[in-house]
């Protein structure tokens, strides 16, 4: 793991809004201890136990470790949720001197000219004006969102799967606006371009990637 190499020490890392520990497990390779930690209990009753990772219920403002006693911060899709001024004065209290902070996401989908076209035009304009404020940190690719910390380069990579269209369309439907589109309407928006979306898919499984945008710093 790149950012993982940019530790001169790796006793402990901490990984916030871990969610049901994904990025917190690949870390565990690398570190001594992790400290997974998210607001949502049953995010964290859904992660599986890992004898060098400790999972807390706790939000990433407030994280239980103590002063300058972690190596790494972490936070994969998560960051842009966070109160900034809040997290970052945090970063800086638990990271030892020259510690590291990595942020990342992933953001707009590719799998094909025909099917993206379908979800671009399902994004912004079918449910753009159900997108929560915070999407937009997301859409600038993280460029916009406040990093106050020395800046180290951060390499290009993507997610990549390979999926049937009924995972794809499952997918489309964790999107917090199709969920909010569903609170306000009581209706599922991603029938709007279900069929249209199929023929663009034809048939079988096809490859997905995600391009992956990552802000590293250093304290």
């Amino acid at each position: 793991m790149h950012v993982a190499r940019l530790c001169a020490v790796r006793d402990r890392a901490v990984d916030c809004g871990t969610g049901n520990g994904q990025a917190a497990y690949g870390l565990a390779a690398h570190f001594s201890e992790v400290v997974a930690i998210d607001p949502s209990a049953e995010q964290i009753a859904s992660a599986f136990a890992h004898e060098r990772v400790r999972f807390a219920i706790a939000p990433a403002e407030h994280m239980p470790v103590e002063d300058a006693s972690v190596d790494l911060v972490t936070a994969a899709a998560a960051a842009h949720w966070f109160s900034h001024d809040v997290f970052h004065a945090e970063v800086r209290r638990v990271l030892k001197p020259g510690g590291v902070v990595a942020v990342w996401t992933y953001w707009n989908a590719h799998v094909s000219p025909a099917v993206d076209a379908v979800i671009e035009r399902f994004r912004y304009t079918m449910v753009g004006p159900y997108w929560p404020p915070e999407r937009a940190y997301v859409n600038s690719a993280y460029r916009d969102l406040p990093f106050p910390f020395e800046a180290l380069p951060a390499p290009e990579m993507e997610l990549r799967a390979t999926w049937t269209i009924a995972r794809f369309l499952g997918y489309l439907g964790t999107w917090s606006a199709v969920e909010q589109y569903r609170t306000t309407h009581g209706t599922d928006a991603v029938d709007l371009i279900r069929a249209d979306l199929l023929s663009a898919w034809g048939e079988g499984e096809r490859a997905v990637r995600w391009p992956l945008a990552m802000r590293i710093g250093r304290v």
